[in-house]
């Protein structure tokens, strides 16, 4: 993961109470679309808190949690310590520490942007078994609702770059090139958080390039309240996202 490991200490558990978790929906489009059950073994690279992990926990997968933030792995540890069938490793994306041929799906949540894709590649085609298969989902925010346009302009007013990689991982090109097939399959699913003040503040903390003390945090928060206090209905906003998944064999 390029040398962003540290980039999300001390926001933990920001991410882990107010990030959008994943559609249960995911399960049964993989069930139609790639044959997936509950025997197959999973690897969910970058796997953070384990918000994308808990969907398949929750069917019943044996999942490898592979996360190479301490913070966030023992977080993920906390959180799901009630699986049997999680396995937590400290690991990055380039070198996941699973054996080779070791698992049937490699998943990726919102980490996908952080991997050196060429190194990721290579590893994943490691550790994948015959016909394994890639699933990457991402929550997309819907930025057309008048509350994420004004959260927009306070984020656009510190930095652009992770802007520009949400935009780039739906690029059709990149996708295709990861794969190494012009065809990747792709589906959608609504998704959405409700979310009071604590929790929007929460929210915007847990991006990265967000300041986490000083007189910019203090500003951007004063500026979310003040969003919070414009927007919400019964002490609540709503954050729209669409969740994107995408699937194929890697080549």
């Amino acid at each position: 993961m390029k040398d962003n490991v540290a980039n999300f200490t001390g926001r933990v558990e920001e991410y882990a109470k107010c990030r959008p978790g994943y559609p249960e929906q995911i399960i049964s489009l993989l069930e139609n679309k790639i044959g997936f059950d509950q025997s197959k073994d999973i690897a969910d690279i970058g796997c953070g808190t384990g918000k994308l992990s808990r969907v398949f926990l929750n069917n019943g997968n044996l999942v490898f949690g592979v996360e190479p933030n301490e913070e966030m792995r023992k977080m993920a540890e906390t959180l799901l310590n009630k699986f049997i069938n999680f396995i937590s490793v400290e690991g990055t994306a380039e070198t996941t520490m699973l054996a080779t041929n070791s698992v049937d799906v490699i998943t990726v949540g919102q980490a996908f942007h952080w991997f050196d894709l060429k190194k990721a590649k290579k590893e994943f085609k490691r550790i994948l078994r015959k016909d394994g298969c890639v699933v990457i989902v991402w929550n997309e925010r819907n930025n057309n609702t008048q509350v994420m346009k004004a959260v927009n302009r306070i984020l656009l007013s510190l930095n652009q770059e992770h802007e520009e990689a949400e935009k780039n991982l739906v690029d059709k090109n990149l996708l295709s090139a990861f794969f190494g097939v012009d065809k990747v399959g792709k589906s959608t699913f609504p998704n959405y958080q409700m979310l009071d003040l604590a929790g929007l503040k929460g929210r915007i903390h847990s991006i990265s390039y967000v300041p986490d003390s000083g007189s910019e945090n203090k500003r951007v928060m004063n500026e979310v309240k003040d969003v919070f206090e414009k927007f919400n209905n019964g002490g609540q906003v709503k954050i729209e996202y669409t969740t994107r998944v995408f699937w194929g064999n890697i080549k």
